[in-house]
């Protein structure tokens, strides 16, 4: 038997979806805005730069960044065009590539990140009091700690 939501479920469920899509695109226009790239690259190079020798297994990569291979490839054989990033071949397993952040890349990152942060904090964390950062943080833990497992 199908649980339907309530009314109350109904609103928040809502209003999770529309705040989460607006704090999405406003991330996006603002890094295409003030660094020419979408979120997804700021996030490429971000993840790569806390790897040690800011270099990840490309399969490794897709899961941290949150997108399939194949859009992490394409969006890496763009970051490639532009000096930054470059892939380099695993030489215990053939098929296995990884993505390396150049210095180019992590200069373009230093120089994006100021302006996502303050992003960031204008689209989510100034519009809530600490009580309510903290209860987001513990509602966000919960269900990324069951969907992942």
């Amino acid at each position: 038997m199908t649980r339907w939501l309530d009314d109350d479920e109904q609103r928040t469920w809502r209003n999770f979806l529309a705040a989460t899509r607006l704090v999405h695109e406003a991330l996006e226009r603002q890094m295409q805005r003030d660094a020419g790239m979408p979120h997804t690259y700021y996030v490429i190079l971000a993840v790569l730069s806390e790897q040690p020798g800011r270099t990840m297994r490309m399969s490794d990569l897709a899961v941290k960044a949150g997108c399939s291979q194949s859009r992490l490839s394409h969006a890496v054989r763009r970051l490639e065009e532009h000096g930054w990033v470059r892939r380099e071949q695993d030489s215990s397993d053939r098929r296995s590539h990884f993505a390396v952040l150049t210095d180019e890349g992590y200069a373009v990152l230093e120089s994006a990140a100021p302006g996502h942060v303050e992003e960031v904090r204008r689209s989510l964390f100034d519009v809530l009091t600490p009580e309510q950062v903290r209860r987001l943080d513990e509602i966000c833990s919960a269900v990324r700690n069951t969907l992942e497992g």
